[in-house]
């Protein structure tokens, strides 16, 4: 369910590998897919999926075992109507959105039952209509069972994923997973986004590199007060995989927000903020952030309308 970068690739490599994969899809994407198939290229390999089974109709496909649920936080209202007719008692959704609240979104439509929390790890675009570009990053999936118990649903999924040749599968504890990589995404969304600079200039310049740091360690206060089980040195890793990036890196939420298309601030600055004060956790550096970029969006948002 949204067959772009992160849909495309995943969905992609399952069906090239033999599982039955239906693709739900719109457009020009689509036309392309019913008519030239999938292709995705990239480090781990080229993949060519040929036919493709897509449609921008759920009903056509039925009851399914899985949905990957690969569509941005502010598309997932209209998504989950598109979800309902794919589900059956055992169908388990797995969220793999940036933030850390999807699961719960998608909870309250669906039930906790229907919800397995994921996170990808992969950097992906959709180069053009039927054509997926994997950039980097280890193409990882991970999940997990609401409550942390190994399912047999679970452990098919990963069995799924692992004759794929996708790595990650079921993951020990989901939340502290999610709260890592939210504690990675947001300042570099955010700050970048703020300053409009790339991870190269934030990790170099003392003073950006500084705010980054503080923005990482208000988030760990936050998810350890909401009992959260990060490692303690979370913020130290996270540095260091900053370190590691290619310089000229910039977040998917920076290029959306300053290309004046939707974005995910709501769900990333905003959801610190917001949780923040539910857990009595002071986010002075957030806070200045989501008020800045809160300016930027809606100032971008308008010039597009009357582009």
């Amino acid at each position: 369910m949204g067959a772009g970068g992160i849909g495309g690739y995943f969905g992609g490599r399952l069906a090239a590998a033999g599982e039955d994969v239906h693709f739900v899809a719109r457009g020009a994407h689509l036309e392309a897919l019913r008519g030239g198939g999938l292709a995705i290229e990239g480090p781990d390999g080229d993949v060519s999926v040929v036919p493709v089974r897509a449609t921008h109709d759920s009903t056509e496909i039925g009851v399914v075992d899985y949905v990957l649920l690969c569509v941005k936080t502010w598309q997932l209202e209209p998504a989950l109507k598109t979800v309902q007719p794919l589900m059956g008692p055992e169908t388990a959704v797995v969220t793999v959105q940036n933030g850390v609240e999807a699961p719960d979104q998608v909870a309250e439509a669906l039930g906790t039952a229907a919800v397995m929390p994921g996170i990808a790890k992969v950097i992906t675009l959709l180069d053009s209509p039927g054509r997926v570009r994997h950039l980097g990053g280890l193409g990882l999936l991970g999940f997990g069972e609401w409550d942390g118990h190994p399912s047999d649903r679970a452990r098919r999924l990963s069995d799924a994923l692992a004759g794929a040749g996708i790595q990650g599968g079921l993951l020990e504890d989901i939340w502290a997973e999610l709260w890592a990589k939210f504690l990675f995404v947001v300042p570099f969304g955010g700050l970048g986004a703020a300053a409009d600079a790339t991870i190269g200039e934030l990790r170099t310049l003392p003073r950006t590199r500084r705010l980054l740091t503080e923005a990482m360690a208000e988030i760990e206060r936050v998810a350890r007060a909401r009992k959260v089980n990060l490692a303690h040195d979370v913020v130290h890793r996270s540095l260091d995989f900053v370190d590691q990036q290619p310089a000229a890196g910039t977040s998917s939420f920076q290029r959306d927000l300053l290309a004046g298309r939707p974005s995910e601030l709501e769900a990333l600055t905003g959801a610190v903020v917001r949780l923040g004060a539910e857990s009595g956790v002071a986010t002075p550096v957030n806070s200045f952030l989501y008020d800045v970029l809160s300016v930027r969006e809606t100032r971008s948002l308008a010039n597009a309308e009357h582009a």
